[in-house]
């Protein structure tokens, strides 16, 4: 998949979880790919595409680590679950993805169908974006929680944090 997919579909999923962490994750989604630059320029050979810098073991595990040992504001999670997505992605194409060291095949998944760039591309990452566009906008009227760019005008106008003209402004608007 394209990096504009693999940056949307991991800042969307982690906007629906934690707001705060989206860069986080949105640098998480495109590491494997630019990581493999970095790798040629500091040994001088030449890394395989989709090879070291894809295991899928390696992000899970950092994941793992992140969740029950330690973690600052969880964005070490949300860098390593970008990084999982972007497996996700790319084992959703014809080329698939590695799954660990061990094995030197790549694995696809639904039997990696989808061609870069192509119109399945585009429907998953839309249909992604959309689901989780749903689940933020139900959660804005959970007690305590911030959803940036969904704010409640009505809410805030009973509550009194805005005024009569303010709300009137803004009483349409969904984003």
């Amino acid at each position: 998949m394209r990096w504009l997919s693999h940056i949307v579909i991991a800042g969307s999923i982690c906007a629906a979880c934690n707001p705060g962490a989206v860069p986080a994750a949105v640098l998480g989604s495109t590491f494997p790919d630019w990581s493999e630059w970095i790798l040629r320029a500091v040994t001088g050979r030449r890394v395989a595409h989709r090879g070291v810098t894809h295991y899928l073991t390696t992000w899970v595990l950092l994941a793992l680590f992140a969740a029950f040992i330690w973690d600052w504001r969880s964005w070490l999670f949300w860098f390593a679950m970008g990084n999982v997505v972007h497996w996700v992605c790319d084992a959703l194409t014809v080329s698939g993805a590695p799954v660990g060291w061990w094995s030197d095949r790549r694995m696809t998944l639904f039997g990696g169908r989808v061609k870069t760039g192509s119109m399945a591309e585009l429907v998953i990452t839309v249909s992604i974006v959309v689901l989780c566009a749903v689940v933020i906008y139900t959660r804005r009227d959970v007690p305590g929680t911030f959803i940036p760019f969904f704010y409640r005008y009505d809410e805030l106008y009973k509550q009194g944090l805005i005024d009569g003209a303010e709300w009137k402004q803004h009483r349409f608007d969904f984003i």
